[in-house]
């Protein structure tokens, strides 16, 4: 079963190669949506696939990248949006 999830990370991350270290590892875990950058400095997902998969993107969203310093993860259900892939936007 397929699902949609909007996510918000705050914290040390942007700069710090959050959102193309996301859109990786959405990929790795066959999931779909888009991540961007937002004018608050926090960084933004939306992403659509199995609960086990957004469960694990979630998961990593805690740690992301390598010099990313993760404050809070908030997620919430979120309507389907069609994104083919993984986009990286604003």
């Amino acid at each position: 079963m397929s699902e949609t999830r909007r996510y918000r990370v705050t914290g040390r991350v942007q700069g710090v190669s959050f959102r193309a270290s996301s859109r990786c590892r959405a990929l790795a875990l066959g999931l779909s949506g888009w991540v961007r950058n937002c004018p608050d400095g926090s960084v933004e997902l939306k992403a659509t696939g199995t609960t086990h998969a957004l469960q694990q993107l979630e998961d990593w969203l805690w740690q992301g990248p390598q010099y990313a310093s993760v404050a809070t993860v908030k997620s919430v259900a979120a309507p389907f949006e069609p994104v083919p892939g993984f986009e990286v936007r604003g």
